[in-house]
């Protein structure tokens, strides 16, 4: 009878031990996905109005990703979403990162065009001795116009290549699988 009741509480002891352990793991799994969740949550707010910030952070999401596959998993319930970003975000990113780059390259020219337009009005009205300053004036500005584009550019250019570049690498993974590309980006 008391080996019975030994038996007992050794399999209520054993069967406790493993509930608490499960416990314990499902907790530990819970606070692994907050903190994904916490880590990338801003990160995927600031991507979405600036393409740059998906580049930034895109490489430190491979890595986390690694180490923590269950949790990132768990995120990405939806196979065609990926957590935190996939083909299709990175498709969204350099088309907005185009638009916004259009819309710069229309206000700059529509900007200079005006300026333009001021000082050639007083060029017209000006006498003899003003029109050299004004002359002056206009080539600064064509100037200034250039140097603002190029500069623009090449930052246009260089967040375009490596959003294409990752969505190249996102895009050619067996079976489409997009659901996060190990490495970094070449800049």
């Amino acid at each position: 009878m008391i080996a019975l009741a030994v038996l007992l509480v050794a399999v209520v002891l054993v069967f406790g031990v493993f509930a608490v352990m499960a416990a314990l793991r499902a907790r530990r799994r819970d606070a692994r996905l907050l903190s994904v969740c916490a880590t990338f949550g801003p990160a995927i707010e600031r991507a979405q109005s600036n393409p740059r910030v998906l580049l930034a952070w895109y490489p430190a999401a491979c890595a986390m990703k690694r180490q923590f596959a269950d949790a990132f998993a768990a995120l990405s319930a939806d196979p065609s979403k990926p957590f935190p970003w996939g083909a299709a975000d990175i498709e969204v990113a350099h088309a907005r990162w185009t638009a916004t780059w259009l819309e710069w390259e229309r206000h700059q020219d529509a900007e200079h065009r005006a300026t333009t337009a001021g000082i050639e009005l007083e060029l017209d009205q000006a006498d003899a001795n003003a029109i050299p300053a004004l002359k002056t004036r206009l080539e600064r500005l064509e100037q200034k116009k250039l140097e603002r584009y190029q500069r623009r550019y090449e930052e246009y250019v260089s967040v375009s290549r490596a959003l294409a570049k990752l969505l190249d690498s996102a895009s050619s993974l067996p079976g489409g699988d997009d659901t996060m590309l190990s490495g970094t980006l070449g800049r």
